[in-house]
């Protein structure tokens, strides 16, 4: 009975040569099949390489401008709080910086960062009273980071209310409060609003 080839271990003469790194063997029946095998590691080696480098420490410099764009729009905000567009765009540039991280950059670090920018943006929006936009970002903003966040859940609540989505935001609201917890000053009092709001419907429909 012919043994099992997958069973059987043969060690072959085989060499590498120390600069090519090509193998090489005395045995006539592996030439052709070493050969291939260099040539192919030879044109490997000739494309351009699309593997990232090894993980760096994150680019310090990337981080102080992200901080300091999102610290110009705060600035700006308070100076022109019905003229939000400055703000906005500083938040816009921030947040771009923040998704154009390298991808073996830390990805909390870029959901903290974005999740940040996102519900700084929100608030610039509402200033300027553009609702839809700051729902967006404000739900993008929890997206990135849905604990610790009620700011970002009271935010686009509050644009929903605005945007008389009463019945999207008592649900959006009621998600937040089970998130966050009864902590958020500003959620509840929202949630009070709107069940106010859905108590007086009621009693207007009677």
């Amino acid at each position: 009975m012919a043994a099992d080839p997958l069973e059987t271990f043969t060690q072959l003469p085989l060499a590498i040569d120390p600069t090519s790194k090509a193998l090489s063997s005395p045995l006539p029946h592996l030439t052709v099949p070493l050969t291939s095998l260099h040539n192919l590691q030879r044109a490997l080696l000739s494309l351009p390489s699309q593997i990232p480098p090894p993980p760096l420490p994150t680019n310090p410099k990337r981080s102080a401008q992200i901080q300091k764009m999102r610290d110009q729009g705060n600035t700006s905000l308070r100076k022109s709080p019905t003229n939000p567009s400055e703000a906005i765009q500083l938040y816009t540039y921030g947040i771009e910086m923040a998704l154009g991280r390298p991808g073996w950059e830390p990805s909390q670090l870029v959901r903290e960062e974005a999740s940040l920018l996102f519900a700084n943006r929100a608030q610039a929006y509402m200033a300027g009273g553009m609702w839809a936009e700051g729902a967006a970002d404000a739900e993008s903003s929890v997206e990135c980071k849905r604990a610790g966040n009620g700011k970002a859940w009271w935010r686009r609540g509050k644009c929903l209310v605005e945007m008389g989505r009463w019945g999207e935001a008592a649900e959006w609201v009621r998600e937040g409060l089970e998130v966050e917890g009864e902590k958020e000053g500003e959620l509840v009092a929202l949630a009070k609003e709107i069940e106010r709001h859905e108590e007086t419907k009621r009693r207007e429909g009677r």
